[in-house]
């Protein structure tokens, strides 16, 4: 990892790199997937054999695209009995999180305002939605149970999911993580093809109110073009993590961290910030030292060299001003006194509080989701939850005795605006 110092050229060159790591892709992404998005709009499942076959290598019929049941049942036999207990505590861990912030599956509030007038608002879950299920170098049984079971809470009818078909089959991890989280289908299909499919609807797979989950930039930029014919959640880009330590946490938890992110993959971002120099080359050397015995190996190390750095500062407040800055998916704060410095920070994906709060946790059994805002994003934006699955609908109620109070307010503003058409449909109620 790259080491930069306040007030050095680098520090600032590295800083500005960091800010704009979210600009779009270029323009042959966007033709590229958008002419996928067209060929799936067209030609719906035989779009869908098509692209899998070509980017999957996986021959399919359009009668398999489908999940059946006792495909599913199948798969609680092949995974590990304990596994599958950890499986279902951690949906247990992340219903009631997402149950206790909720504020229900349906809300109605209609109050009297004055005489004669109601108003309020009704709260209803959307009625479909698609959950995207990466399935390339690594299998996430976790982001399924963080995807589905917040919809469920929020009383979404149908949750539908698609993730690519594997020679081998479907991760049966996966198949039992969607049922857990009471997911209603499961679609082999994957990449910017499925996205199209639950944007657009094809014969076998149902169009949604809404898309939500992860994947490579292919899917990213799906999402992104399909967005105004559907919902999504997020334009998702690569993991991401900083680290503000003030040098009393071993190097080796902060270097293990560190690692946590990187070996997502080569686009990963991990960020160390500290106020010690001879701090920051220790966890460098842990660095190191751990490196060798990871099973992704090389992945961590294109990441950590490519992209990461460690930033030594001179206090803790210019570490929170630089986490303030990068407004990064998962922000630790490996301090002994992490509390004082949470009402300075306001831009982040999640907080983890202390040393032995570590990113992981909060990746499977914590409760909170761990789909994030990535990419600076979290300057203006949540992680997942209960209220990105409903929707608002206001609700007005008047008398005549009470329309009528405004109706010279009502033929002002039509008046100005040049909507004579507005104001006939409240003049012609004033009739007896």
């Amino acid at each position: 990892m790259r080491v930069f110092r306040i007030g050095e050229k680098g520090f600032e060159r590295y800083l500005s790199w960091m800010e704009r790591r979210g600009v779009q892709e270029g323009v042959r992404l966007e033709q590229e997937v958008r002419s996928i998005l067209v060929n799936v709009r067209r030609n719906g499942d035989h779009a869908l054999i098509h692209y899998t076959r070509l980017f999957d290598g996986v021959k399919i019929r359009a009668e398999r695209i489908r999940v059946r049941r006792d495909e599913i049942d199948r798969a609680y036999e092949k995974v590990p009995h304990d596994f599958l207990g950890t499986l279902k505590k951690a949906a247990r861990r992340i219903q009631r999180f997402h149950r206790s912030v909720s504020r229900g599956t349906l809300f109605q509030q209609i109050k009297e305002d004055e005489d004669g007038i109601r108003l309020g608002q009704m709260i209803r879950p959307l009625e479909r939605v698609g959950i995207y299920v990466p399935g390339g170098k690594a299998s996430y049984p976790s982001t399924v149970l963080m995807a589905a079971i917040p919809a469920k809470v929020a009383g979404v009818q149908r949750v539908v999911m698609t993730t690519p078909p594997q020679r081998e089959g479907i991760s049966p991890a996966i198949l039992v993580a969607a049922d857990l989280a009471g997911v209603d289908e499961i679609y082999r299909a994957g990449g910017a093809q499925a996205i199209g499919a639950l944007a657009y609807g094809t014969s076998s797979i149902p169009r949604v109110d809404k898309i939500v989950g992860p994947g490579n930039r292919y899917v990213a930029m799906a999402k992104r073009l399909v967005y105004g014919a559907v919902d999504i959640d997020m334009v998702a880009g690569p993991s991401e993590i900083v680290i503000i330590a003030d040098g009393k946490t071993p190097a080796s938890f902060v270097a293990a961290d560190l690692i946590s992110q990187a070996e997502h993959d080569e686009m990963a971002v991990a960020i160390l910030i500290t106020i010690s120099k001879e701090y920051g080359e220790e966890v460098r050397r842990e660095l190191k030292r751990q490196l060798p015995s990871l099973k992704r190996e090389k992945i961590a190390y294109e990441s950590l060299t490519r992209r990461g750095a460690i930033l030594i500062v001179n206090n803790l407040d210019q570490a929170v001003e630089l986490a303030n800055r990068i407004a990064p998916e998962h922000l630790e704060l490996s301090l002994l006194n992490a509390r004082s410095l949470l009402k300075k920070l306001r831009h982040a994906g999640a907080l983890f509080l202390g040393a032995y709060t570590a990113e992981a946790i909060g990746d499977y059994m914590a409760g909170p989701n761990h789909i994030l805002p990535t990419a600076g994003t979290a300057r203006f934006s949540s992680p997942l939850g209960v209220e990105d699955f409903i929707k608002r609908t206001n609700v007005m109620s008047f008398t005549q005795g009470a329309l009528r109070r405004f109706e010279k307010d009502v033929k002002r503003f039509t008046e100005w605006e040049g909507l004579e058409g507005h104001y006939r449909s409240i003049q012609v109620r004033m009739k007896k």
